[in-house]
């Protein structure tokens, strides 16, 4: 009788290298490796020798880049969605965009099931776990490290010593390390250091895409990049994918120490994690981005904007991307970019983003209302009228008062 597949998401990490051959003693399954491509870079080296080494019958490696950054990504740097006024959502984003390459090959592969490596204390297991049950509610979802009766498994060295177990000797070693999940957008650290607040990061043995602010270059990089209907297409002057121009200021960014945080967040399951992230391209983009649409956006759609802007980060946070909330919000969000259209001229120095020029054909700037000379479009008088109808609140309250303060006095 043919076995039944289960599809692993694989990283190629000792957590989900260990997990292959458990799938098989503890369920019997055919194990189906899938590697979502979303911007690991050289961490995807040797994943198939690996994966097959460790006893599963087949590797898929899905590069979804382009589907992350044009699906997941611009719509939420359209909408200027940030967790907690800090976190730029780069892993919250990324897992919506995995869930659905892994359910593909699941419906490919007629698998029963679909394998996470998430731990039972973060929020990744809440992202898995709901888009697999709206994009696949018929496939059983397996998560190891909430089954404490049959994963025994509480450390590296027992994976390791797991693995050894099994006849799998792998390059891995008991060493301590940040956990670091990384991706076209950003690259998060977790662990060592980082789990005691009291204590400064390590920035020196730390960072992977950005140099230190205090280390970059004593000079000014400047940028110019252009925008059509909120989405980018070139930067100086060279048009590009979207995905090529996270690639290309990510590496501006990283040179001028662009986007490092330091934060304390809250996640869903209830408690406060510290993390640092790196995302200098991202930083860079969401400004970009900001400076364009504050030129072309009217103030009363910019306000509403903003708790949308707050409202989706917090759904996309909680793994809700596939949800009709989510949805709703983005539709709104679109609505919005259909003029965020033009050119945005910015520097880099040490860790900063500072302007240098905003144009659109869409513009709502009007240089003869903004003057201090007097224009067309704008008589001084008519302010008599707009103050005292705008002020009409606060004159009948206060007279209010002062009749009550009156007649107290007089009592």
């Amino acid at each position: 009788m043919e076995k039944q597949k289960v599809v692993l998401a694989y990283s190629g990490g000792l957590d989900t290298t260990a997990i292959i051959p458990w799938l098989k003693e503890k369920f019997n399954y055919d194990v189906i490796c899938c590697c979502v491509d979303c911007g690991q870079g050289n961490e995807l080296d040797g994943l198939e020798e690996r994966a097959k080494m460790s006893g599963a019958s087949k590797l898929y490696i899905e590069d979804i880049n382009d589907d992350f950054a044009e699906n997941f990504i611009m719509p939420c740097v359209q909408a200027g969605a940030v967790y907690e006024n800090k976190y730029l959502l780069g892993t919250s984003m990324a897992r919506p965009a995995i869930v659905k390459a892994l359910v593909k090959v699941a419906r490919l592969e007629n698998a029963v099931a679909i394998c996470h490596g998430a731990t039972g204390k973060g929020n990744d297991q809440i992202r898995f776990e709901l888009g697999i049950k709206a994009l696949a509610p018929d496939i059983k979802v397996i998560a190891p490290w909430r089954m404490t009766d049959i994963w025994t498994m509480q450390s590296r060295e027992d994976e390791i010593a797991y693995c050894r177990s099994k006849g799998i000797d792998l390059p891995f070693d008991h060493a301590s390390s940040y956990s670091r999940d990384r991706n076209l957008w950003h690259i998060s650290h977790e662990g060592l250091e980082l789990e005691d607040p009291s204590q400064a990061p390590n920035y020196d043995h730390m960072l992977v895409m950005t140099t230190p602010p205090e280390k970059a270059p004593d000079k000014v990089t400047e940028v110019t990049m252009t925008f059509e209907k909120g989405i980018p297409t070139s930067i100086n002057g060279e048009k590009m994918k979207v995905a090529d121009i996270i690639r290309k200021l990510n590496v501006l960014g990283g040179e001028n120490g662009i986007g490092i945080i330091d934060i304390v967040e809250n996640r869903v399951v209830g408690m406060k994690s510290r993390g640092v992230y790196e995302t200098p391209g991202g930083t860079i983009l969401m400004a970009a981005h900001e400076q364009l649409e504050e030129l072309v956006i009217d103030r009363a759609t910019m306000e509403e904007k903003k708790n949308i802007a707050n409202k989706l980060a917090e759904v996309v946070y909680e793994g809700k991307w596939y949800t009709p909330l989510c949805e709703a919000l983005l539709a709104f969000v679109k609505s919005t970019q259909e003029l965020v259209t033009g050119e945005v001229r910015f520097k880099l120095y040490k860790g900063n983003i500072i302007k240098a020029g905003t144009t659109s054909p869409f513009s709502l700037y009007s240089e003869s209302l903004a003057s201090f000379t007097t224009g067309d479009l704008y008589d001084h008088h008519d302010a008599d009228g707009f103050i005292t109808l705008f002020g009409l609140p606060l004159l009948v309250r206060a007279k209010k008062l002062q009749e009550v303060e009156t007649k107290k006095a007089t009592e």
